[in-house]
């Protein structure tokens, strides 16, 4: 993808050159001095390990080197998930953030019935209306929240990890009440597990209502038994087509999960009050298992025999099925596909999935083995990024750290790339190679995206509600600029950003061109 821009102009040289000439002599003119100068491997492995480059996150970089600021990333506590104030402030103000999940869910049961009891007209009609737009306001808060974390999260390691194991473990927003519990699914399941065991990840999803309701365990119950969320569970989370697992795995699978569910708003069951059913009754958050719908007979998974006796069914098989070598192999590989290649080399995956298996799952080991290969390093360049990717680093270099004041353009743009956050219909997940997004068509709406950022045509700075005024275009020629990409140029790349005829275009060609693009 090479901009060709429609008028050529020696003018802008001059003044190109002036301008990085001026950003990096210091004060009293005499050429600063970078203690620390970064080289282009640790560029190059810097904006593989983020979305993309920010000044932050190079200054952090410089400070702790690769092991320490590696170590810092991969501990994934403390304060990574810290955002700026404003975008702090701006994600407390929407309603999906700021209200608990069962109130939500009460809310929506509540304007059902109400709706539901009206008699038939116009004002039905309108309510319905209403209630739907709702829906979809409270499914783009959670959108927007996703994508200001992955822009604005320090820890850049863990937001990508996020984003991939949102995609991993896939939810559509359109299905149910999935809009109104994605973003609970994404903080409350995803976040707090990134980087962690991937079994406490798989039960955290088990448990979530979004996975429950868009793959139907919250209707498994004893002759009733709903076998989509278990063949799912094994197929696209943990160990792959083509692993082993047979059709009376899945059924079995079934049987154990039968009773888990969403919790229903009200309180127990009076059933419940049984002794033999109250002990073994399980309520986390919104997650219930009800052992009146639980199928008690003994199973056998995998080849192990697993006693029926309740909730501890599913922990057990959940811990049986993490502990698969193809589980290893199969994570392993999806990580590399993200991280380092459409087709990993496959001395790699081996060598991720020994460690899976001897950390038991450990996320955060495993990346460290990929992270510091030597396979990692030769694939520098050769990734293209997924529209996720590409508009959350555009963002990234063109403000630089300055906080947004409207997100909705953000989702707009990822409409127009076909990967909007929880729009996949399909349990899937989004496609990780770059094939899936380097069509002419794809190639055509990056230019207009990066057109749309680089002159300022967005609403980005512009508080939702309010009129715009004058431009908002960024300065993408800065020290980060001239640190970081400038001496890493393609050639073409190069001589396309030299005929650029204003700022405007030449962060426009910048942004579209194939040294931005892949990584």
């Amino acid at each position: 993808m090479r901009p060709t821009p429609k008028a050529s102009s020696r003018r802008a040289r001059p003044w190109l050159a002036l301008l990085g000439l001026l950003l990096v002599l210091g004060p009293a003119g005499a050429m600063a001095r970078e203690p620390h100068p970064l080289s282009d491997d640790d560029i190059a492995w810097l904006r593989r390990d983020s979305f993309e480059l920010d000044s932050a996150t190079v200054t952090r970089y410089r400070e702790l080197g690769r092991s320490r600021f590696l170590d810092e990333q991969l501990d994934g506590h403390g304060s990574d998930d810290r955002l700026p104030p404003q975008i702090a402030a701006l994600i407390s103000s929407y309603e999906v953030a700021s209200t608990p999940l069962e109130q939500l869910l009460t809310n929506f049961r509540d304007e059902q019935q109400k709706i539901k009891d009206m008699p038939d007209g116009d004002d039905k009609t309108a309510a319905k209306k209403a209630e739907q737009q709702r829906a979809n306001d409270l499914g783009q808060q959670a959108q927007q929240i996703e994508i200001l974390h992955a822009i604005y999260g320090e820890n850049q390691l863990k937001e990508q990890m996020v984003w991939f194991w949102l995609n991993h473990f896939s939810v559509y927003a359109g299905k149910g009440r999935v809009r109104w519990v994605a973003n609970d699914y994404v903080q409350n399941s995803i976040r707090p597990h990134a980087l962690g065991k991937f079994r406490d990840l798989v039960m955290a999803t088990l448990e979530s209502p979004a996975m429950m309701e868009f793959l139907d365990n919250a209707q498994n119950a004893k002759d009733h038994v709903n076998e989509n969320y278990a063949r799912e569970l094994m197929e696209l989370h943990t160990l792959g087509v083509g692993s082993g697992y047979t059709q009376q795995d899945v059924q079995q699978l079934a049987l154990i999960l039968t009773g888990s569910g969403v919790a229903p708003l009200r309180d127990r069951p009076a059933l419940l009050q049984h002794p033999r059913y109250a002990a073994m009754f399980v309520r986390n958050g919104m997650f219930e298992f009800n052992p009146m719908r639980h199928d008690y007979s003994d199973k056998v998974l995998l080849g192990q025999k697993i006693k029926g006796r309740g909730f501890d069914e599913v922990s057990e098989a959940v811990e049986l099925i993490t502990r698969q070598p193809a589980c290893a192999q199969f994570i392993s590989k999806q990580l590399a596909e993200y991280f380092v290649a459409d087709e990993p080399p496959p001395a790699l995956v081996a060598k991720m999935a020994k460690t899976f298996q001897r950390t038991d799952g450990d996320i955060a080991a495993v990346l460290r083995t990929m992270l510091e290969s030597k396979e990692l390093a030769s694939s520098y360049g050769k990734k293209f990024k997924d529209p996720m990717q590409f508009v959350v680093s555009s963002v990234r270099m063109a403000y630089d750290g300055k906080p947004i004041a409207n997100a909705k353009p953000l989702l707009n743009w990822l409409n127009q790339l076909g990967e909007p956050v929880f729009g996949r219909l399909t349990p899937d997940g989004w496609p990780l190679e770059g094939s899936g997004w380097s069509s002419s068509g794809q190639m055509a709406k990056r230019f207009e995206i990066a057109g749309a950022i680089g002159t300022g045509n967005n609403r980005l700075l512009t508080p939702e509600g309010t009129v715009k005024v004058g431009g908002d275009f960024p300065m993408l020629t800065t020290r980060l600029y001239y640190d970081t990409f400038d001496p890493r140029l393609a050639p073409q790349t190069r001589d396309a950003l030299a005929k650029a005829t204003s700022q405007q275009e030449w962060n426009t060609f910048l942004l579209s061109s194939p040294d931005f693009n892949y990584r």
